[in-house]
């Protein structure tokens, strides 16, 4: 009974999840919303019965998709799936919350490497040229319009420090890699347990956010970075762009940690809940200036342990 349980449920959850896929792929007007649902079925389904049989789901899920879909969807239908398979296995072990989200962003992050490395073979398509196309042509645009009230010396040094912000963008690639997969682990993560919440009566949940705390064995990490990046390593090699790459990581794991403190501070002083709303939108709105305190207080929070010396003295 309970395998062919689990053969029913496989087939229906498959068929849904190809449904998903063929509206992402030739309904505009629904694609978005349809490819945030795309990992749901096999989080359900690996949440069932862990990721054995979820392995042959997605096995099955790529061949109907080569079938009914596109070749294009073989890429979307790995990531989605692996992703997927991860965050429910996850849910089948009792995982917490943020150890949930931290297995469901590896995953994500090989997912999208795979999908780099496809597109690139198969499709030829170089998402790092693309990457620095686009900044390009944002660049021009604004340098065409600020050429039009500043000097031809002006606009030139202007462009010079556009481009350099161009190459350091595209350097940061991998940063931008690990923060796609963190949205995406978020996003399914959290639908995921809407549903699961619905379908199975359980009560799944993140917890607040005030209460999220890296390990202290971060700060060695974060230090270890800014000793690399003080090295003077051959401009573009690949020691560079490692050493680059994680202390940009670093400091933005040492950022939000700084301001979960906020949320905590907030909560303990029961100030108004808007005043931690309030920082995360100035963050976003001045990341240049406030991501830097935020990162100070995160590495001082973890460091000096303010919360328990704050709930001691409470």
């Amino acid at each position: 009974m309970n395998q062919s349980k689990k053969i029913t449920d496989g087939a229906m959850l498959t068929g849904i999840f190809v449904l998903l896929l063929i509206i992402t792929a030739f309904v505009p007007m629904l694609n978005i919303s349809s490819m945030l649902l795309l990992p749901v079925p096999f989080i359900i389904y690996s949440s069932r019965y862990s990721w054995k049989p979820a392995v042959i789901m997605l096995l099955a899920a790529i061949i109907l998709s080569l079938l009914l879909a596109t070749v294009f969807s073989l890429p979307v239908t790995i990531l989605m799936g692996l992703g997927g398979l991860v965050i429910g296995t996850a849910i089948h072990h009792n995982v917490s919350a943020y150890e949930t989200l931290a297995r469901g962003t590896l995953a994500f992050v090989a997912g999208l490497l795979f999908v780099f490395v496809f597109t690139q073979f198969v499709f030829q398509v170089n998402w790092l040229a693309e990457l620095e196309a686009m900044y390009m042509e944002s660049m021009e645009m604004s340098t065409d319009i600020i050429g039009q009230f500043s000097t031809e010396e002006q606009t030139q040094e202007l462009q010079a420090m556009l481009e350099a912000q161009i190459s350091y963008f595209t350097d940061l690639f991998p940063v931008l890699l690990v923060v796609s997969a963190v949205f995406l682990a978020l996003i399914s993560q959290w639908i995921g347990y809407k549903f699961m919440n619905r379908l199975e009566k359980k009560e799944l949940h993140f917890p607040p956010f005030r209460n999220l705390q890296f390990p202290s064995s971060l700060i060695w990490v974060y230090l270890a970075a800014i000793i690399l990046s003080l090295i003077e390593w051959e401009p573009g090699s690949i020691y560079s762009l490692a050493a680059q790459n994680l202390l940009v990581l670093t400091g933005l794991i040492m950022a939000v940690q700084g301001i979960s403190f906020v949320f905590f501070y907030s909560y303990q002083k029961e100030l108004s809940k808007a005043l931690p709303i309030l920082v995360v939108v100035l963050v976003i709105l001045f990341p240049t200036m406030l991501l830097y305190f935020m990162r100070i207080l995160g590495i001082i929070d973890i460091g000096f342990k303010l919360r328990e010396r704050m709930t001691n003295d409470s």
